[in-house]
C-alpha cells in the first residue's frame, strides 16, 4: 500500500505543479525544477509514510477484490500449516479475524460441508461484525464461539461423552500477516 500512496501523492503533487506553472507562467530555471522535484518527491514520502502508520490511510488504496482473496488464502494457509485438518472426523472450524482488512472468514474442514450451509456460516459472521467494527476483536471472537457453538448444536453436532478436544483451545494471533 505504501508505493500506491506514493505514486498517487507524488502524481497528484506534479499535477499541482504543473497547474500552477500554467496558471503563473515564469522561467523555469534549475531552482525552481529542484524545488517542484522536491516538493513532488516529498509528497509521496509524506503519504507512503502515512499508509505504513495509519491503517485507515493504507486501507484506502486496498480493493475489495484483492481483499477478500487475501483473507481467504491466508486463512487456507493457516488451516493447513496449524494442522487443523487433522481431527479426526474432519469437523475443525477456523475463525479468522483479521484486524488490518477488517474482514471475519470462517473456514470449516470437510466434514461439515454438506451439514453446515454457507448461510450458517453468515450469521455467525452477521454476529461477529458490529464488535470488530467496535474495534472490539477479542468480543467478536468470543461471539463467533458462542454462534458457531449454536449452528453446530442447531445442527446436531454434540459433544460425545468421553471425548477429548483434539485442538488447543487457544486463539492463534500473527503479527503483521
Amino acid at each position: 500500500m505504501p508505493w500506491k500512496a506514493f505514486a498517487l501523492s507524488a502524481s497528484l503533487a506534479g499535477l499541482v505543479l504543473v497547474a500552477i506553472d500554467a496558471w503563473r507562467p515564469q522561467w523555469i530555471t534549475s531552482y525552481t525544477a529542484l524545488v517542484h522535484a522536491t516538493a513532488i518527491l516529498a509528497a509521496g514520502a509524506a503519504a507512503a509514510l502515512l499508509a505504513i502508520f495509519v491503517p485507515a490511510f493504507a486501507r484506502l488504496f486496498l480493493r475489495a477484490a484483492r481483499r477478500d482473496v487475501e483473507v481467504r488464502q491466508y486463512a487456507q494457509s493457516l488451516f493447513l500449516t496449524r494442522g487443523l485438518f487433522g481431527t479426526r472426523d474432519r469437523t475443525a472450524v477456523l475463525i479468522l479475524i483479521s484486524l488490518f482488512e477488517r474482514r471475519i472468514e470462517i473456514l470449516p474442514d470437510v466434514g461439515l460441508h454438506g451439514r453446515v450451509s454457507e448461510t450458517d456460516w453468515q450469521t455467525v459472521i452477521a454476529r461477529m461484525t458490529p464488535h470488530l467494527r467496535g474495534s472490539r476483536p477479542f468480543r467478536a471472537l468470543e461471539e463467533g464461539i458462542a454462534a458457531a457453538a449454536d449452528v453446530l448444536a442447531a445442527r446436531g453436532f454434540r459433544h460425545a461423552p468421553g471425548a477429548t478436544n483434539e485442538l488447543a483451545d487457544r486463539p492463534i494471533e500473527e503479527r503483521g500477516a
